[in-house]
């Protein structure tokens, strides 16, 4: 294993942060990224994370490993510094109010301009050429903040990577992955062993987050030159939600991170059989077929339904009580699915976002991700 640090721009004088990532296996063939915790305060990945550094730290002694794994437990130690009153508020960036999950470089925009010349009827050559083009575009990038440079820093580790994983969690859920469409067969597996009892499906959700501008930029090279040159599917990327934020357990980090063994094995990075797939609890969705749920008065929140389950449309999802008026606005499900998220407060205000259900048939278009 080798351990590499990666120095932030420093904001103020006398402060400055680092990143840390762990590299375990033999580099120059297939590569793995893993990264916890993009949102500070969504800590199951990071316990996850720490979990399968143990696991790999022991497949790496015994010569199991056929590739380069890199795990980043703590990919924003801007978030983790943020503290407001005893609360951390580590989704967004204080000084920019900006999502730490968005406006990563556009690694599409970065590389057409400068890739056509380059490619042949070669699908692994093209794959070389394309990473080469990514690595030169990133390089030439001058970040001007600590936030810029910490996004610059986890792309540099992570562009060339084959997979790319990406550990989040909700404010409270069942576990669930967004994934590109193009990319199902090869992330299927993945929502098998995790158990993810919502599977979400999107090219592109419009906001470019980590996992997006991985696949997204392979994607639209396909799109653009695709009928001329043999473009391959360059990352499998995917952002994981690992339950909610308060589940953070050893159980949960336990079989999550082998969870994630298991698909490696099945994809031939690690030496091994893989364990027997499970089934996946329910199909894939297009993530354009989530629907809100909306609060259409003020109150305390109760919720009649919990995560992970199939809903009826018309269901009770949730009341709304207004303690003054005696009011009570019960919230029902608009289409039948998966609840597969709720808000973590218990007091709605009116128009707050406190549920949503995966379903089958797109309801929504532009921007589909939440803040």
């Amino acid at each position: 294993m080798q351990k590499k640090i990666h120095p932030l721009i420093s904001p103020s004088l006398g402060t400055e942060r680092t990143l840390t990532s762990f590299h375990y296996g033999p580099a120059g063939g297939q590569k793995v990224y893993v990264q916890s915790s993009l949102h500070a305060d969504e800590l199951p990945g990071m316990l996850a994370a720490w979990e399968l550094r143990r696991k790999l730290g022991a497949l790496e002694a015994a010569g199991k490993l056929r590739g380069e794994i890199v795990v980043v437990p703590v990919p924003n130690p801007i978030g983790l510094n943020q503290h407001v009153l005893g609360q951390m508020i580590g989704r967004f960036e204080a000084n920019t109010a900006t999502n730490f999950n968005r406006n990563f470089y556009d690694l599409a925009a970065l590389v057409i301009p400068r890739i056509e010349s380059r490619l042949t009827g070669d699908a692994k050559e093209n794959l070389r050429a394309v990473r080469e083009s990514m690595r030169e575009a990133l390089d030439a990038q001058t970040p001007r903040t600590e936030l810029e440079s910490q996004r610059l820093a986890l792309q540099r580790l992570s562009y060339d990577a084959d997979i790319v994983l990406d550990l989040h969690c909700d404010f409270e859920g069942a576990m669930h992955v967004y994934t590109n469409p193009e990319l199902w067969a090869d992330v299927e597996p993945l929502a098998r062993y995790l158990d993810a009892k919502a599977s979400l499906l999107a090219l592109n959700s419009i906001g470019n987050p980590f996992d997006e501008i991985h696949s997204f930029c392979w994607s639209e090279l396909r799109a653009r030159f695709g009928s001329r040159f043999p473009i391959p599917n360059g990352s499998i990327s995917v952002t994981v939600e690992l339950r909610g934020q308060a589940d953070v357990s050893y159980a949960h980090a336990e079989h999550d991170s082998q969870a994630i063994v298991e698909y490696l094995t099945q994809r031939g990075l690690i030496e091994g059989t893989p364990a027997h797939m499970p089934p996946l609890a329910f199909p894939a969705t297009p993530l354009a077929g989530t629907e809100p749920l909306v609060a259409p008065i003020s109150g305390v929140l109760v919720f009649r339904t919990p995560a992970g389950i199939w809903i009826e449309k018309g269901q009770e999802i949730a009341d709304i009580v207004d303690p003054l008026t005696d009011r009570v606005e019960t919230v029902r499900a608009g289409t039948a699915g998966v609840l597969y998220a709720r808000h973590r407060t218990r007091f709605a205000t009116a128009g707050m976002e406190v549920a949503r259900i995966a379903g089958a048939t797109p309801l929504r278009g532009g921007s589909l991700l939440s803040a």
